[in-house]
């Protein structure tokens, strides 16, 4: 397994500061590993091994620890002089009321604290109001395409091409890259999606209807990077004979990204200055998980290409929405550190009137940060200041 320095970089200034460190991102995302790979560091760096606990609470051999109570004691007998103590929680959530603990451990005791959770509750706002002030996020994903590049030890440029192509349709969860065969690898990924839908969402949630919920999350995750439209959705079910209020839709919509399933963007009026309500998309934190139920369709190029690039660049540490030029869709603002840049989105430019349409989306744009198109194009087509770069170059390009 590769080391992952990006996050390992943002978290490793925070290794002795007294925060509760909170790492999340969907299932078999990584998230353990980069426990593991900080608990490394740590060792490398002098940390006696016995100040250093690590639970995995789905591992059945922590089953007993049920509650907030139930952790406390475990821990408290586990603690036997003063000096400093590394503790890490791995899928917390499955602690009831955890956050009574982790809170008192911060107060009373020599420790620093990692926690890791496959459900937003971790920072849904009761809890940041429990851990006021004393926590610090990280949001994990599964690997970039920089990183499949890493893994494979790939070379040459058709092998990068051909490994694109890959993580276009399979996306970059780290286990699905152990199976030899396209066969096992579905299985992998039906099972990562089974998980998230019956127990990060169906069983927390109480999901009464789980046929229902299962078509809605099916209709989700096939119709990726697409202003998302209620109406629309409702039409389609209708077709099926399948009755669905708005209200159920946008239920279903929290819940998967509660499950870190997919991801929210608005969209913000560039010249109004303004975020536009229920103008929003929906991206998958990992293509695989969508691919699975689009086997033997038509497969979406330019929306997967769109994914790929707004889960870079939130790797990258961009905040990131939509844009509205004026009516024109701009696929990404990001910004960063007060500075913002640009980015259109094509599977190809090679159509002259599509080539207009991406490069035309920034007319009147008066300030002058970088504007970008992507596409898989390898002639570049770069005009007026607008910088076009081919997707592999861009997904591999130092930052």
């Amino acid at each position: 397994m590769i080391k992952r320095e990006k996050y390992l970089t943002r978290i490793r200034e925070f290794y002795d500061v007294d925060l509760i460190k909170v790492i999340t991102g969907v299932r078999r995302c990584g998230k353990s590993v980069l426990l593991k790979q900080i608990i490394k560091e740590l060792i490398e760096l002098g940390i006696n091994d016995n100040h250093i606990i690590y639970i995995n609470f789905e591992d059945v051999e922590y089953s007993f620890i049920k509650n907030y109570l139930d952790l406390h004691e475990y821990i408290k007998e586990k603690l036997v002089d003063s000096q400093k103590y590394y503790l890490f929680f791995d899928e917390i959530q499955m602690v009831e009321d955890w956050e009574k603990t982790i809170n008192s451990f911060k107060a009373t005791l020599n420790v620093s604290i990692f926690v890791t959770g496959s459900n937003s509750r971790l920072l849904s706002s009761e809890l940041a109001t429990l851990l006021s002030g004393r926590y610090v996020s990280f949001k994990i994903a599964p690997f970039s395409f920089s990183e499949v590049v890493e893994l494979k030890n790939i070379q040459g440029k058709r092998d990068v091409e051909d490994a694109f192509n890959d993580y276009l349709l399979w996306g970059g969860l780290p286990q699905r890259f152990e199976f030899k065969t396209e066969d096992g690898m579905i299985a992998y990924l039906s099972d990562v999606f089974d998980a998230i839908v019956l127990k990060d969402i169906v069983k927390r949630h109480n999901i009464k209807n789980v046929a229902l919920f299962q078509r809605v999350m099916e209709y989700l995750v096939t119709n990726p990077s697409q202003v998302f439209s209620p109406t629309n959705m409702i039409k389609e079910f209708e077709k099926e004979k399948i009755p669905i209020s708005t209200r159920t839709i946008y239920e279903c919509l929290d819940y998967a990204e509660s499950s870190f399933l997919m991801s929210k963007v608005s969209t913000y009026d560039v010249r109004g200055k303004r975020i536009l309500s229920r103008k929003d998309k929906y991206y998958l934190s990992d293509l695989g998980l969508g691919q699975i139920l689009n086997i033997n369709k038509k497969t979406q190029f330019g929306a997967y290409l769109e994914n790929i690039v707004y889960n870079e660049l939130v790797y990258r540490g961009y905040n990131v929405s939509i844009g509205n030029n004026n009516g024109l869709e701009i696929d990404f603002i990001a910004t960063k550190y007060n500075q913002k840049e640009y980015y259109q989105v094509a599977y190809t430019l090679s159509n002259k009137e599509t080539e207009t349409r991406e490069f035309g989306a920034y007319t009147n744009i008066g300030d002058n940060y970088p504007k970008y198109v992507i596409s898989t194009d390898k002639l570049d087509y770069s005009q007026n200041g607008i910088i076009h770069k081919n997707i592999i170059d861009f997904l591999l390009e130092d930052w």
